[in-house]
Protein backbone atom coordinates (compact mmCIF):
# COMPACT_ATOMS: atom_id res chain seq x y z
CA UNK A 1 0.00 0.00 0.00
CA UNK A 2 1.34 3.39 -0.67
CA UNK A 3 2.32 6.24 1.16
CA UNK A 4 -0.76 7.98 -0.19
CA UNK A 5 -3.12 5.32 1.41
CA UNK A 6 -1.36 5.67 5.00
CA UNK A 7 -1.13 7.80 8.04
CA UNK A 8 2.64 8.96 7.66
CA UNK A 9 3.34 9.48 11.99
CA UNK A 10 6.26 10.69 13.54
CA UNK A 11 7.28 10.70 17.37
CA UNK A 12 5.93 13.76 18.04
CA UNK A 13 2.41 12.86 16.04
CA UNK A 14 2.34 9.52 17.87
CA UNK A 15 -1.20 9.51 19.84
CA UNK A 16 -3.59 8.13 20.97
CA UNK A 17 -3.18 4.61 22.19
CA UNK A 18 -2.09 3.37 25.58
CA UNK A 19 -0.28 -0.18 25.55
CA UNK A 20 0.11 -1.31 29.42
CA UNK A 21 2.66 -4.59 29.49
CA UNK A 22 4.92 -5.54 32.28
CA UNK A 23 8.10 -5.48 31.66
CA UNK A 24 10.92 -7.90 31.89
CA UNK A 25 11.53 -7.47 35.44
CA UNK A 26 7.71 -7.95 36.54
CA UNK A 27 6.68 -4.30 36.76
CA UNK A 28 4.31 -3.00 35.09
CA UNK A 29 4.96 0.05 32.72
CA UNK A 30 2.73 1.85 30.05
CA UNK A 31 3.22 2.73 26.68
CA UNK A 32 1.71 5.28 25.18
CA UNK A 33 1.03 6.15 20.94
CA UNK A 34 -0.55 4.90 18.47
CA UNK A 35 2.11 4.49 15.71
CA UNK A 36 5.58 3.84 15.43
CA UNK A 37 8.22 5.78 17.56
CA UNK A 38 11.64 6.94 16.55
CA UNK A 39 15.17 7.77 18.36
CA UNK A 40 18.74 7.76 17.57
CA UNK A 41 19.78 4.08 18.45
CA UNK A 42 23.83 5.06 16.98
CA UNK A 43 25.78 5.78 14.39
CA UNK A 44 27.57 4.30 11.66
CA UNK A 45 31.65 4.39 10.73
CA UNK A 46 31.05 7.33 8.03
CA UNK A 47 28.67 9.56 10.58
CA UNK A 48 25.30 7.81 9.00
CA UNK A 49 22.35 8.10 12.19
CA UNK A 50 20.66 4.49 12.84
CA UNK A 51 17.50 4.62 14.33
CA UNK A 52 15.56 2.63 16.14
CA UNK A 53 12.01 2.32 15.75
CA UNK A 54 9.52 1.24 18.28
CA UNK A 55 6.06 -0.24 17.84
CA UNK A 56 3.21 -1.91 19.66
CA UNK A 57 0.03 -3.53 18.48
CA UNK A 58 -2.47 -6.17 20.08
CA UNK A 59 -0.18 -6.78 22.80
CA UNK A 60 2.91 -7.38 20.83
CA UNK A 61 5.31 -4.94 20.65
CA UNK A 62 9.12 -4.67 18.90
CA UNK A 63 12.06 -2.48 18.11
CA UNK A 64 13.60 -2.17 14.69
CA UNK A 65 16.80 -0.84 13.47
CA UNK A 66 17.29 0.71 10.06
CA UNK A 67 20.58 -0.78 10.27
CA UNK A 68 19.73 -4.25 8.34
CA UNK A 69 16.05 -4.08 9.44
CA UNK A 70 16.94 -5.72 12.29
CA UNK A 71 14.54 -6.92 15.10
CA UNK A 72 16.70 -5.62 18.20
CA UNK A 73 13.31 -7.04 20.50
CA UNK A 74 10.23 -9.02 20.39
CA UNK A 75 7.91 -8.47 23.18
CA UNK A 76 5.22 -11.05 23.76
CA UNK A 77 3.15 -12.27 26.41
CA UNK A 78 3.59 -15.27 28.90
CA UNK A 79 0.25 -17.48 30.29
CA UNK A 80 0.09 -14.94 32.90
CA UNK A 81 0.82 -11.83 31.13
CA UNK A 82 4.34 -11.12 32.04
CA UNK A 83 6.38 -9.33 28.75
CA UNK A 84 9.37 -10.39 27.72
CA UNK A 85 11.98 -10.06 24.72
CA UNK A 86 11.77 -12.98 22.44
CA UNK A 87 14.55 -12.60 20.46
CA UNK A 88 18.45 -13.01 20.67
CA UNK A 89 20.38 -9.45 19.78
CA UNK A 90 22.17 -6.66 21.27
CA UNK A 91 21.66 -3.36 22.98
CA UNK A 92 24.60 -1.30 21.09
CA UNK A 93 25.30 -0.89 17.17
CA UNK A 94 28.80 -1.58 17.54
CA UNK A 95 27.96 -4.88 18.51
CA UNK A 96 25.45 -5.56 15.43
CA UNK A 97 28.54 -3.91 12.91
CA UNK A 98 31.47 -6.35 14.68
CA UNK A 99 28.81 -9.73 14.63
CA UNK A 100 28.35 -12.28 12.33
CA UNK A 101 25.16 -13.83 13.52
CA UNK A 102 22.70 -12.16 11.67
CA UNK A 103 20.60 -11.96 14.81
CA UNK A 104 16.92 -10.39 13.67
CA UNK A 105 18.21 -8.59 10.21
CA UNK A 106 16.72 -8.95 6.62
CA UNK A 107 18.84 -11.30 4.48
CA UNK A 108 19.35 -10.49 0.58
CA UNK A 109 20.15 -10.58 -2.30
CA UNK A 110 20.15 -14.25 -1.30
CA UNK A 111 19.19 -16.15 2.12
CA UNK A 112 21.50 -19.12 2.99
CA UNK A 113 24.17 -20.64 1.00
CA UNK A 114 24.92 -20.64 -2.79
CA UNK A 115 28.00 -22.94 -3.85
CA UNK A 116 31.19 -21.61 -4.63
CA UNK A 117 29.81 -17.92 -4.76
CA UNK A 118 29.03 -18.35 -8.13
CA UNK A 119 26.12 -19.32 -10.62
CA UNK A 120 25.78 -19.19 -14.14
CA UNK A 121 22.23 -17.47 -15.68
CA UNK A 122 21.30 -17.01 -18.80
CA UNK A 123 24.79 -18.16 -20.03
CA UNK A 124 26.64 -16.18 -18.18
CA UNK A 125 28.59 -16.91 -14.72
CA UNK A 126 28.27 -14.32 -12.08
CA UNK A 127 30.75 -14.79 -9.52
CA UNK A 128 29.67 -13.47 -5.75
CA UNK A 129 31.30 -12.25 -2.64
CA UNK A 130 32.35 -15.70 -0.48
CA UNK A 131 31.98 -15.27 3.14
CA UNK A 132 31.49 -18.69 4.04
CA UNK A 133 34.38 -20.75 3.24
CA UNK A 134 34.54 -21.27 -0.66
CA UNK A 135 30.67 -20.61 -0.38
CA UNK A 136 28.77 -17.32 -0.53
CA UNK A 137 26.33 -17.22 2.58
CA UNK A 138 23.28 -14.51 2.94
CA UNK A 139 24.13 -12.01 0.32
CA UNK A 140 27.78 -11.93 1.04
CA UNK A 141 30.44 -10.11 2.76
CA UNK A 142 28.01 -7.08 3.03
CA UNK A 143 24.67 -8.42 2.50
CA UNK A 144 21.42 -6.35 3.06
CA UNK A 145 21.68 -7.13 6.56
CA UNK A 146 24.49 -4.69 7.00
CA UNK A 147 22.88 -1.87 4.93
CA UNK A 148 20.83 1.01 6.10
CA UNK A 149 17.73 1.18 4.91
CA UNK A 150 14.92 3.84 4.79
CA UNK A 151 12.32 3.89 6.87
CA UNK A 152 8.12 5.20 6.82
CA UNK A 153 6.05 4.37 9.47
CA UNK A 154 2.35 3.95 9.16
CA UNK A 155 -0.57 3.39 10.64
CA UNK A 156 -3.77 1.56 8.56
CA UNK A 157 -6.54 -0.66 8.21
CA UNK A 158 -3.84 -3.55 8.26
CA UNK A 159 -2.01 -2.21 11.85
CA UNK A 160 0.76 -0.60 12.45
CA UNK A 161 4.17 -0.74 11.00
CA UNK A 162 7.62 0.00 8.94
CA UNK A 163 8.32 0.20 5.23
CA UNK A 164 11.87 -0.39 4.40
CA UNK A 165 13.54 0.34 1.16
CA UNK A 166 17.08 -0.35 -0.12
CA UNK A 167 18.22 -0.19 -3.74
CA UNK A 168 21.06 -3.17 -4.35
CA UNK A 169 23.07 -1.08 -7.03
CA UNK A 170 24.14 -3.40 -10.30
CA UNK A 171 27.44 -5.97 -9.33
CA UNK A 172 26.97 -5.32 -5.52
CA UNK A 173 28.24 -8.59 -3.77
CA UNK A 174 28.44 -10.12 -7.79
CA UNK A 175 24.67 -9.94 -7.96
CA UNK A 176 23.48 -8.58 -11.58
CA UNK A 177 20.82 -6.00 -11.94
CA UNK A 178 19.67 -3.19 -10.34
CA UNK A 179 17.69 -4.08 -7.29
CA UNK A 180 14.81 -2.50 -5.94
CA UNK A 181 13.43 -4.09 -2.27
CA UNK A 182 10.79 -2.72 0.14
CA UNK A 183 9.54 -4.69 3.35
CA UNK A 184 6.65 -4.55 5.01
CA UNK A 185 6.90 -4.88 8.84
CA UNK A 186 3.10 -4.82 10.16
CA UNK A 187 1.91 -5.59 13.39
CA UNK A 188 -1.84 -6.46 13.28
CA UNK A 189 -4.72 -5.58 15.47
CA UNK A 190 -4.50 -9.33 16.91
CA UNK A 191 -0.58 -9.05 17.63
CA UNK A 192 0.56 -10.58 14.70
CA UNK A 193 4.18 -9.66 13.18
CA UNK A 194 3.31 -9.95 9.23
CA UNK A 195 6.52 -9.32 6.67
CA UNK A 196 5.48 -8.88 3.14
CA UNK A 197 8.63 -8.55 0.49
CA UNK A 198 8.89 -6.93 -2.71
CA UNK A 199 11.50 -6.37 -5.20
CA UNK A 200 11.91 -5.80 -8.78
CA UNK A 201 14.83 -5.31 -10.92
CA UNK A 202 16.10 -4.17 -14.52
CA UNK A 203 18.40 -7.32 -15.36
CA UNK A 204 17.80 -11.46 -14.88
CA UNK A 205 18.72 -11.70 -11.38
CA UNK A 206 18.48 -14.33 -8.79
CA UNK A 207 16.39 -13.26 -5.50
CA UNK A 208 15.82 -15.36 -2.02
CA UNK A 209 14.56 -12.99 1.01
CA UNK A 210 14.12 -13.77 4.52
CA UNK A 211 14.07 -12.65 8.22
CA UNK A 212 16.79 -14.11 10.44
CA UNK A 213 15.58 -13.67 13.83
CA UNK A 214 16.39 -15.76 16.68
CA UNK A 215 13.57 -16.95 18.96
CA UNK A 216 14.01 -18.01 22.77
CA UNK A 217 10.44 -18.05 23.56
CA UNK A 218 11.10 -18.27 27.30
CA UNK A 219 12.85 -15.10 27.16
CA UNK A 220 16.55 -13.39 25.73
CA UNK A 221 19.33 -14.81 28.00
CA UNK A 222 17.12 -17.75 29.69
CA UNK A 223 19.23 -20.44 28.15
CA UNK A 224 18.42 -23.22 25.62
CA UNK A 225 15.90 -23.60 23.58
CA UNK A 226 16.18 -27.56 23.61
CA UNK A 227 12.84 -28.42 25.68
CA UNK A 228 11.45 -26.09 22.98
CA UNK A 229 8.38 -28.18 21.25
CA UNK A 230 8.52 -27.76 17.30
CA UNK A 231 6.34 -28.73 14.42
CA UNK A 232 7.05 -28.50 10.96
CA UNK A 233 4.68 -29.46 8.26
CA UNK A 234 7.15 -31.12 6.19
CA UNK A 235 7.68 -34.28 4.81
CA UNK A 236 11.12 -33.95 3.20
CA UNK A 237 13.92 -31.94 3.96
CA UNK A 238 17.29 -31.49 1.74
CA UNK A 239 20.38 -33.47 3.22
CA UNK A 240 23.74 -31.03 2.77
CA UNK A 241 27.39 -31.74 1.89
CA UNK A 242 30.02 -31.18 4.16
CA UNK A 243 29.91 -27.24 2.85
CA UNK A 244 26.20 -27.60 4.14
CA UNK A 245 25.73 -27.25 0.67
CA UNK A 246 22.14 -29.29 -0.45
CA UNK A 247 23.27 -32.14 -2.43
CA UNK A 248 20.42 -31.97 -4.80
CA UNK A 249 18.11 -35.09 -2.94
CA UNK A 250 14.80 -34.03 -1.02
CA UNK A 251 14.67 -36.62 1.36
CA UNK A 252 11.92 -38.00 3.69
CA UNK A 253 11.80 -37.56 7.22
CA UNK A 254 10.10 -40.69 8.24
CA UNK A 255 12.37 -42.28 10.82
CA UNK A 256 14.88 -39.36 10.90
CA UNK A 257 15.58 -36.73 13.80
CA UNK A 258 14.17 -34.80 10.93
CA UNK A 259 11.03 -35.79 11.24
CA UNK A 260 9.03 -32.60 13.01
CA UNK A 261 5.86 -33.61 11.70
CA UNK A 262 4.24 -34.27 15.18
CA UNK A 263 5.48 -32.14 17.90
CA UNK A 264 8.18 -33.19 19.87
CA UNK A 265 11.60 -31.35 21.69
CA UNK A 266 13.98 -30.11 19.86
CA UNK A 267 16.58 -31.57 21.92
CA UNK A 268 14.90 -35.32 21.43
CA UNK A 269 17.48 -36.23 18.79
CA UNK A 270 19.49 -33.52 18.25
CA UNK A 271 22.52 -35.70 19.76
CA UNK A 272 21.27 -39.10 18.28
CA UNK A 273 24.41 -39.21 16.13
CA UNK A 274 22.83 -39.14 12.90
CA UNK A 275 25.22 -38.36 10.30
CA UNK A 276 23.92 -34.73 8.92
CA UNK A 277 23.51 -33.73 12.79
CA UNK A 278 26.94 -33.98 13.22
CA UNK A 279 27.98 -32.30 9.81
CA UNK A 280 26.50 -29.58 10.71
CA UNK A 281 26.54 -29.63 14.95
CA UNK A 282 22.74 -29.70 15.35
CA UNK A 283 19.83 -29.24 12.73
CA UNK A 284 20.71 -25.99 10.10
CA UNK A 285 18.57 -27.45 6.91
CA UNK A 286 15.98 -26.96 4.95
CA UNK A 287 12.65 -28.24 5.18
CA UNK A 288 10.41 -29.08 2.09
CA UNK A 289 6.91 -27.82 3.03
CA UNK A 290 4.32 -30.20 2.51
CA UNK A 291 2.46 -27.01 0.91
CA UNK A 292 4.86 -25.63 -1.68
CA UNK A 293 4.64 -22.09 -2.80
CA UNK A 294 1.41 -20.45 -1.78
CA UNK A 295 -0.84 -16.97 -3.35
CA UNK A 296 -0.99 -16.34 0.74
CA UNK A 297 0.72 -17.15 3.41
CA UNK A 298 -0.65 -20.79 5.20
CA UNK A 299 0.70 -22.30 8.42
CA UNK A 300 3.01 -24.84 8.22
CA UNK A 301 5.17 -24.31 11.61
CA UNK A 302 4.22 -23.94 15.36
CA UNK A 303 6.74 -23.42 18.24
CA UNK A 304 6.07 -23.56 22.12
CA UNK A 305 8.25 -23.13 25.12
CA UNK A 306 5.96 -25.26 28.03
CA UNK A 307 7.33 -23.03 30.60
CA UNK A 308 5.90 -19.65 29.73
CA UNK A 309 3.29 -21.00 27.89
CA UNK A 310 4.16 -19.17 24.60
CA UNK A 311 3.74 -20.07 21.66
CA UNK A 312 4.11 -18.93 17.98
CA UNK A 313 2.83 -20.36 14.80
CA UNK A 314 4.38 -19.22 11.53
CA UNK A 315 2.26 -19.42 7.94
CA UNK A 316 4.02 -18.61 4.55
CA UNK A 317 3.69 -18.32 1.11
CA UNK A 318 7.01 -19.87 0.51
CA UNK A 319 8.14 -23.48 -0.34
CA UNK A 320 10.75 -24.14 2.32
CA UNK A 321 12.07 -23.37 5.65
CA UNK A 322 15.70 -23.10 7.31
CA UNK A 323 15.72 -24.20 11.13
CA UNK A 324 18.72 -23.48 12.38
CA UNK A 325 19.50 -24.86 16.23
CA UNK A 326 21.74 -21.77 17.10
CA UNK A 327 24.57 -24.43 16.62
CA UNK A 328 27.25 -21.54 16.40
CA UNK A 329 26.96 -19.83 19.06
CA UNK A 330 30.17 -20.33 21.55
CA UNK A 331 29.69 -18.16 24.25
CA UNK A 332 31.51 -15.11 22.58
CA UNK A 333 28.36 -13.02 22.63
CA UNK A 334 26.65 -11.37 25.11
CA UNK A 335 23.02 -9.87 24.42
CA UNK A 336 21.06 -6.75 26.34
CA UNK A 337 20.25 -9.44 29.36
CA UNK A 338 24.20 -9.22 29.95
CA UNK A 339 23.59 -12.69 29.51
CA UNK A 340 26.79 -14.99 26.91
CA UNK A 341 24.55 -16.77 24.21
CA UNK A 342 25.71 -20.48 24.22
CA UNK A 343 25.22 -23.18 21.74
CA UNK A 344 21.01 -23.80 21.00
CA UNK A 345 20.56 -20.34 23.43
CA UNK A 346 18.06 -19.21 20.25
CA UNK A 347 16.74 -20.79 17.46
CA UNK A 348 16.20 -19.91 14.06
CA UNK A 349 13.27 -20.43 11.49
CA UNK A 350 13.89 -18.76 7.85
CA UNK A 351 11.41 -19.21 5.32
CA UNK A 352 12.80 -19.06 2.09
CA UNK A 353 12.84 -21.11 -1.35
CA UNK A 354 15.89 -23.55 -0.96
CA UNK A 355 19.24 -22.88 -0.94
CA UNK A 356 21.40 -23.32 -3.55
CA UNK A 357 18.92 -22.66 -6.33
CA UNK A 358 20.69 -20.71 -8.82
CA UNK A 359 22.81 -24.33 -9.43
CA UNK A 360 20.01 -26.73 -8.30
CA UNK A 361 17.93 -26.76 -12.14
CA UNK A 362 15.10 -29.22 -9.85
CA UNK A 363 14.65 -26.85 -7.06
CA UNK A 364 11.91 -23.94 -7.59
CA UNK A 365 13.16 -21.23 -9.26
CA UNK A 366 14.83 -18.07 -7.71
CA UNK A 367 15.40 -16.28 -11.09
CA UNK A 368 13.66 -12.92 -10.96
CA UNK A 369 13.26 -10.96 -14.29
CA UNK A 370 12.63 -7.17 -15.71
CA UNK A 371 9.16 -6.92 -15.57
CA UNK A 372 8.54 -9.42 -12.77
CA UNK A 373 7.54 -8.83 -9.05
CA UNK A 374 8.98 -10.89 -6.51
CA UNK A 375 6.84 -11.17 -3.57
CA UNK A 376 6.86 -13.01 -0.41
CA UNK A 377 5.14 -12.81 2.73
CA UNK A 378 5.26 -15.16 6.42
CA UNK A 379 3.19 -13.90 9.48
CA UNK A 380 4.50 -15.03 12.92
CA UNK A 381 0.84 -15.29 15.33
CA UNK A 382 1.95 -15.50 19.26
CA UNK A 383 -0.77 -17.26 22.00
CA UNK A 384 0.28 -18.03 25.31
CA UNK A 385 -1.95 -21.03 27.74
Amino acid sequence: METSRRTILTAAAATGLAAAAVGTSGTAYAWHGRGPVREVFGRMPDGTKVHRWTLANGGTRMKVLSYGGIVQSLETPDRHGRMVNVSLGFDNLDDYLGATAFFGALIGRYGNRIAGGRFTLDGRTHRLSVNDGENSLHGGAQGFDKRVWDVEPFADASGVGLVLRYVSEDGEMGYPGTLRVKVTYTLTAGGDWRIDYAATTDKATVVNLTNHTYYNLAGEGSGTVLDHELRLAAGRYTPTDAGLIPTGELAGVAGTPFDFRRAKTIGEDIRSGHAQLVTAKGFDHNWVLDKGITRTPEPFASLRDPGSGRTMTIATTEPGVQFYSGNFLDGTLTGPSGRTYRQSDGLCLETQHFPDSPNQPSFPSTVLRPGEVYRSSTVHSFTAR
